[in-house]
């Protein structure tokens, strides 16, 4: 399982320098879409199979809907590549600056310290994630209110940047 892990960390680190190294938007979402996966394979890891679900689902049924929009719309003739100079370039620095951060902060750090949920099962009625769940909805109920306000917020900002000078959806393609 400890291996297992480590690999969705690896994935989830990789992906993310992937998008931080500012590909076109193309490869950007192909980057998300391994954040995401790999982030969700971390929360079924500690034993939260619902809210991993839940969050894939909706970050890709959601965000990656208006990103793929706005790259239809910001298409390039020749977009830069994960091969090109200076993304290589950035992801390299990228990737040598975890490598340093990894090193400064490795002492202490065990494998064997992930407990899941559930392996603390006799100490506990739920289910980590059910009870997790609960929480959101009856503490966290502004909380996602406002998730929802700021997406809608973010699919105006993303919807007017890629506007530009043209007439957004009723130009000529």
């Amino acid at each position: 399982m400890t291996y297992l892990m480590c690999m969705f960390m690896f994935g989830l680190v990789m992906g993310l320098v992937v998008v931080a190294s500012n590909p076109s938007p193309y490869f950007g979402a192909l980057g998300l879409v391994v954040v995401s996966g790999m982030g969700c394979g971390v929360l079924v890891g500690h034993g939260a199979p619902f809210l991993s679900l839940v969050l894939f689902l909706i970050y890709l049924g959601g965000m990656l809907v208006v990103f793929a929009y706005s790259a239809a719309l910001a298409a390039e003739p020749y977009p830069e590549t994960l091969g090109s100079r200076p993304v290589a370039l950035h992801a390299g620095m990228y990737s040598l600056a975890v490598l340093v951060a990894a090193g400064v902060f490795w002492g202490g750090w065990y494998g064997e310290s992930w407990v899941t949920a559930d392996e603390l099962v006799e100490f506990s009625v739920f289910r980590g994630d059910v009870a997790g769940v609960a929480m959101m909805y009856s503490s966290g109920g502004w909380m996602l209110v406002i998730g929802a306000w700021v997406l809608l917020l973010t699919l105006f900002v993303v919807l007017e940047l890629s506007r530009g000078l043209s007439r957004g959806t009723l130009r000529a393609v």
